[in-house]
């Protein structure tokens, strides 16, 4: 089970015509299909997606790319929110499940994977399964990853035994509070909002769950603490997760790209030389939608002008027409015109940049055209008068912009 319908309102003004696990990422991708390709990758392929929010884009790019047809029992199914139990959207991550308990009763499952749509991650899902498999009582594994005590303010923070066994959670806590990981005093255990579940226990607690007037109907914040005190709540060290063929030192990479500022720096971290996620491992292909558009090209080569793009990724369809991309991701369909400058931006495609224009430190949604000589990133009290600019600077224009034409 996918969760899939959040609002992603930090991410605003990306998710004001989108959800947040629709958000273009990377060049070629949606966030969404970092966690779909896990599953696909480690060969579990009965998977709901549950929307809810601002769902065309999202549900359009499933139907688009994420359909499987002719494999008995294996499918990949988008489901609507449907008020299945009464006249309301849902009321959190667990009454999402809980509003389609009929599809896990109707499979009949021996456990069910709960996982976020909007992280950027690799992981070999049926390693977690194998370790929640491996305690013959387990209810419940939650998988967490270490961070450094430093960071425990940003995190859901887990306690645990030296036996892995969940014993307590604090909720964003000071470092000076924080409890660490057994033998590692300097590490905490952040929780990434992913669960493997016994499916008669999720059906049970969810059930209870329903029942409580006062509950938020939150994983977090109810499924979860009522199970741990139990004994039977298991925790996944995630960065244990290998996969073949990734470089050495990249496990554990993970990232809640819920804010501009998270999502502008895990776009930069796929221009590293060694990239922390490495898009291009044949042994874990990165499926995903490709319009029917050519190669990307690069024109002009005097000292005038050259087309030309360095340490950067540029998507199918671009054309870099005697400009320069430096440290940057160019979406499909990106037209750089002659002399333009685009350096430390992600473009999410179908952008058609000026002659002469000088981008800098921006994300720029698709669809968007920017006169002759627009510059962004260069006056930021210019910039805020305009448009979003993040709290790190980083400046944000809306999907179908036309900047410049005033």
């Amino acid at each position: 089970m996918v969760l899939a319908g959040g609002e992603g309102t930090r991410l605003a003004p990306l998710t004001s015509v989108r959800a947040k696990p629709a958000v273009p990422f990377g060049g070629n991708y949606r966030i969404i299909d970092f966690v779909l390709n896990n599953f696909v990758n480690s060969d579990l392929l009965q998977i709901f997606v549950l929307t809810q929010f601002k769902s065309h884009s999202l549900n359009k790019h499933m139907s688009r790319r994420w359909q499987i047809s002719g494999l008995t029992n294996r499918f990949i199914d988008t489901i609507p929110a449907q008020m299945q139990m009464g006249k309301h959207w849902y009321q959190g991550t667990a009454d999402a499940i809980y509003q389609n308990i009929n599809l896990v009763e109707g499979l009949d499952p021996e456990v069910v994977c709960v996982f976020g749509g909007d992280h950027i991650y690799k992981m070999d899902i049926r390693q977690m399964i194998e370790f929640h498999r491996g305690f013959n009582h387990a209810k419940l594994t939650v998988a967490a990853i270490p961070v450094p005590l430093a960071q425990s303010d940003q995190f859901g923070v887990i306690e645990v035994d030296a036996d892995f066994r969940m014993v307590g959670f604090q909720e964003k806590p000071a470092a000076s509070d924080a409890k660490t990981i057994p033998g590692r005093p300097d590490f905490v255990l952040a929780s990434m909002g992913n669960y493997v579940f016994d499916a008669k226990q999720l059906v049970e607690s969810l059930k209870a769950d329903a029942e409580e007037r006062d509950s938020l109907h939150d994983f977090g914040h109810n499924i979860i603490p009522a199970l741990f005190p139990t004994g039977d709540v298991y925790v996944y060290d995630f960065s244990s997760n290998s996969i073949r063929g990734e470089p050495e030192g990249t496990n554990g990479y993970w990232r809640d790209v819920g804010t501009i500022d998270s999502l502008y720096e895990a776009n930069m971290d796929l221009l590293e030389i060694i990239p922390p996620i490495d898009l291009y491992n044949r042994h874990w292909p990165m499926r995903s939608y490709h319009p029917a558009v050519p190669p990307a090209k690069f024109v002009h080569n005097s000292d005038q002008r050259r087309g030309q793009a360095i340490d950067s990724i540029v998507a199918a369809g671009s054309i870099v027409s005697g400009s320069s991309v430096l440290h940057s991701i160019l979406g499909y369909n990106t037209h750089a015109h002659s002399h333009a400058h685009i350096e430390n931006s992600v473009l999410l495609g179908n952008t058609d940049v000026g002659r002469d224009c000088r981008i800098k430190n921006a994300i720029i949604d698709k669809n968007v055209t920017l006169a002759p000589g627009t510059i962004i990133g260069e006056d930021a009290a210019m910039d805020r008068e305009r448009f979003h600019v993040s709290p790190n600077g980083i400046v944000v224009i809306p999907k179908g912009a036309r900047v410049g034409f005033e």
